[in-house]
């Protein structure tokens, strides 16, 4: 079965990995003329590492990526208000990752290359439409190099390309812009003596558009010298409205730590953070409303295409890789590619639909937001109930991803011709 994938980010290279395992043959289409280590930090819970690791990149992963020991919610000035240990420290079979979200990209990426060979991403080619038959689906691109038309025949289209997926404009051409609720997000990359025990992942604050996140996504580079630390500071700069236009407007050094100069945080040097950070960009704070269908005929998305949400409790990139599996999973496991995509439909997106909304009520840093009501650290009892109850939403449990059987293929399953 030949498979069509628009878009060659995390989601999109993943999915190639994952249809490849599974006995496919997957081709990765991206609109950029390259494909570069840009970007800051991400995380990557358990439930994608388990994943990841079964399509053998257990090794790569521990090369590139840090796993943080613990998270830990403060208040504006360092006071600790809750934590919780993540990870094998909490019980998971498999560790968290912190890591560069282009150094991450690039590990998929020579790894597809390497699998599939070296023509199986092809860059620089925006898709455009699709026409599907009751045998095939035609995917229609336009080369940004040559200017001339291209189009790619399979048996499967994949909308992979973000939460301005081309495709799902195709399957949604009414659908409004993305949902913006007001904050911007501050991002920066910067190197900074260790911090608290160095493995800590940091959520300070209260409410959206009042939030400090920092962790490390890399070491010193020898004993005693500095980690490279991944940082967001949320602002708020006005009420909800439709999207802004500019994303990734440069925010200058003095702007930056003017915006920082409120917070105290007596373990964590933000000017310096600030001052050292090669660039510090501004992102809206974007989702979109969950779908009622994903899949159409033998058009699907997966990813931020599919469910872009809030960055509460780093569950998007994460919920992004399982998608890439279960999807595999039931193409193998269905002899019609209709049936299959309507499986994965129906497998995934209730699922994901409703983190999506959980995030949109802060989802686990509903924590630290009651807590600045309440003035000081809620009991233990219901912070603890608050993450867990996420979690479990989320299908992301020690319990629940220690347990549920392997969504591997044997390469068997899915040799018979469709």
């Amino acid at each position: 079965m030949r498979v069509t994938v628009v878009g060659g980010g995390i989601a999109g290279l993943t999915c190639a990995l994952s249809l490849h395992a599974a006995g496919f043959e997957p081709r990765v289409y991206e609109a950029a003329r390259t494909i570069e280590a840009v970007g800051v930090g991400i995380n990557l819970l358990p439930h994608a590492v388990r994943e990841l690791s079964e399509l053998g990149l257990e090794a790569g992963l521990a090369s590139v990526a840090l796993p943080p020991h613990r998270l830990s919610y403060h208040d504006r000035t360092g006071e600790k208000l809750w934590e919780e240990p993540l990870g094998r420290a909490a019980g998971y079979h498999w560790p968290q990752y912190s890591v560069h979200r282009g150094r991450l990209q690039m590990l998929l990426l020579s790894a597809v290359r390497e699998r599939l060979g070296p023509d199986s991403v092809r860059t620089g080619l925006s898709f455009r439409r699709f026409e599907q038959t009751a045998s095939g689906v035609r995917a229609h691109f336009d080369d940004r190099s040559s200017g001339l038309p291209a189009v790619d025949d399979a048996d499967v289209l994949v909308g992979a390309d973000g939460i301005d997926s081309a495709v799902r404009a195709r399957l949604y051409p009414d659908e409004s812009p993305p949902k913006w609720n007001g904050v911007h997000m501050w991002r920066g990359v910067a190197r900074h003596p260790r911090f608290l025990d160095g493995r800590s992942i940091v959520v300070a604050g209260g409410t959206p558009g009042a939030k400090f996140v920092a962790y490390p996504i890399e070491d010193a580079p020898a004993a005693g010298g500095e980690a490279l630390v991944n940082w967001v500071l949320e602002v708020r700069h006005g009420t909800p409205a439709p999207p802004p236009d500019e994303t990734g407007r440069r925010v200058t050094v003095a702007e930056a730590r003017a915006g920082l100069s409120s917070w105290d945080l007596p373990w964590i040097d933000l000017g310096t953070l600030a001052a050292r950070s090669s660039a510090v960009l501004e992102y809206p704070m974007l989702d979109r409303d969950p779908l009622p269908r994903w899949s159409f005929g033998r058009v699907t998305l997966l990813g931020d295409a599919a469910h872009p949400m809030f960055p509460m409790g780093m569950n998007g990139g994460s919920q992004s890789v399982v998608d890439t599996r279960v999807l595999a999973w039931c193409l193998a496991r269905e002899h019609d590619p209709v049936a299959a995509l309507r499986r994965y439909d129906g497998m995934r997106r209730p699922v994901v639909n409703a983190v999506v909304l959980a995030n949109r009520d802060l989802g686990p840093e509903e924590i630290i937001a009651r807590a600045e009501d309440h003035g000081g650290a809620l009991p233990a009892g219901q912070a603890e109930k608050i993450a867990t109850d996420y979690r479990t939403l989320a299908q992301a449990t020690a319990a629940q991803v220690n347990t549920h059987p392997s969504w591997t293929v044997p390469r068997r399953a899915a040799d018979p011709a469709r």
